[in-house]
């Protein structure tokens, strides 16, 4: 398996939720920008599940060398790299924010997303998994940097599913709604509407064992997101969302 963002605890409570349920891979390439952290993660799963896995160390703020990839072969790609950033009036107007923002959650990991999907087209074989947002599903005043980002995403996933679908390889979107992770500490999240790492995990392997195609963590999101795509524009902006 490979992982980008493997510091997302989504991430990790998904690698433990399918090697829990006797999913064997011969390595899992914990891709992060945190060396110590993931690796405290790979000694946890080497312990517990007899795991081995390999730590790459890669900043989505520079330049990739592709080269150093080469020898990274799976048949599943888990992406959960993202940045919320800054969604403050401040951080809005603050370009340094925006590059981060718009970079990690899409025009530096896009191509990163191609470099493996080719192996995967090659192969004609696999499964593709890209964590987008909710928040990708409209644009809204809270977080529209971060949102126009997600809806990027959320575009390239639906367009590189229908691309590889002859190819044999599938590609699930996930649209987590409220999270309750460290990137969201501190935020007045409704319980519920949030969920945790670990009913994500259950939510996206069921999803990755059916082969949908887009799945929101909980439910309800789907049926909110509907409503919120389907206000009119002459309505929709003038409301606080």
């Amino acid at each position: 398996m490979i992982v980008l963002g493997s510091t997302s605890e989504v991430a990790q409570a998904f690698v433990e939720k399918t090697l829990q349920e006797g999913e064997k891979f011969e390595r899992i390439y914990l891709f992060t920008s945190n060396r110590e952290t993931t690796e405290r993660f790979a000694r946890h799963i080497d312990v517990k599940f007899l795991q081995q896995s390999e730590v790459i160390e890669i900043d989505l703020m520079k330049e990739i060398d592709y080269n150093k990839f080469d020898h990274v072969s799976s048949n599943v790609l888990f992406c959960a790299a993202g940045y919320l950033g800054d969604g403050t009036e401040e951080g809005l107007y603050d370009n340094r924010n925006t590059e981060k923002i718009i970079n990690i959650n899409y025009s530096k990991l896009v191509p990163l997303m191609n470099f493996f999907a080719q192996k995967f087209e090659s192969r004609r074989s696999g499964t593709i998994i890209g964590l987008s947002s909710v928040a990708g599903d409209r644009g809204r005043q809270s977080n529209f940097i971060y949102g126009s980002a997600k809806a990027a995403f959320t575009a390239y996933l639906s367009g590189l599913r229908n691309y590889l679908f002859d190819k044999k390889v599938h590609v699930l979107t996930v649209k987590p709604g409220f999270m309750a992770t460290k990137m969201t500490e501190g935020l007045p999240l409704n319980p519920k509407l949030t969920a945790t790492p670990k009913q994500a995990a259950d939510c996206i392997y069921k999803a990755f064992k059916k082969q949908k195609n887009v799945a929101y963590v909980l439910p309800v999101w789907g049926i909110i997101m509907m409503i919120i795509r389907n206000i009119p524009e002459f309505i929709f902006k003038k409301l606080k969302l």
